[in-house]
């Protein structure tokens, strides 16, 4: 296990232990809505892991490399940026499909671009925000989303 993990699963148990010193009836009913979620993003997570399996099956790392990758550029960068923009999962669900997409040999751009479109796009939402703020500004905030979310990839890029 490495650091990272046992950090944030430390903080966690702490943070139920004072939740159950605070108010043990408040922490009881968090657990409970907590596990309802647990069980009700289950078959969706289910069927990301069954999605990312058959994706590592049938996609070889160096085809992954290839679109994704150091050598694919901008454009692996706006394609996988298209492909995030477009799905619709929860966004904790990405990043497992991230984490195998790192590990193909996908670039941190790109994997950024991924889980920034997928989470700032509402290409589901477009009807709704189209008829609620009208064609115009429902188009210019999803285009101008798109565009902060490769920015921000890039930045990652770099930083990371």
């Amino acid at each position: 296990m490495n650091f990272t993990v046992l950090v944030v699963n430390a903080i966690a148990i702490a943070g139920v232990i004072i939740a159950f010193y605070r108010d043990g009836a408040k922490a009881v009913r968090s657990l409970k809505a907590a596990a309802v979620s647990f069980v009700r993003i289950l078959p969706m997570a289910l069927i990301i892991i069954l999605f990312i399996g058959l994706l590592l099956g049938f996609v070889p790392p160096d085809q992954i490399s290839r679109f994704v990758g150091e050598q694919s550029g901008i454009g692996g960068v706006l394609l996988v940026g298209a492909v995030g923009a477009l799905m619709h999962i929860p966004a904790l669900l990405s990043f497992p499909l991230a984490a195998s997409l790192l590990e193909s040999g996908a670039t941190v751009t790109a994997v950024a671009a991924f889980i920034t479109t997928l989470t700032m796009i509402g290409t589901i939402t477009i009807p709704l925000e189209i008829k609620e703020l009208g064609k115009r500004l429902a188009l210019l905030r999803n285009g101008i989303s798109f565009v902060v979310a490769i920015a921000i990839a890039l930045i990652m890029g770099l930083i990371l």
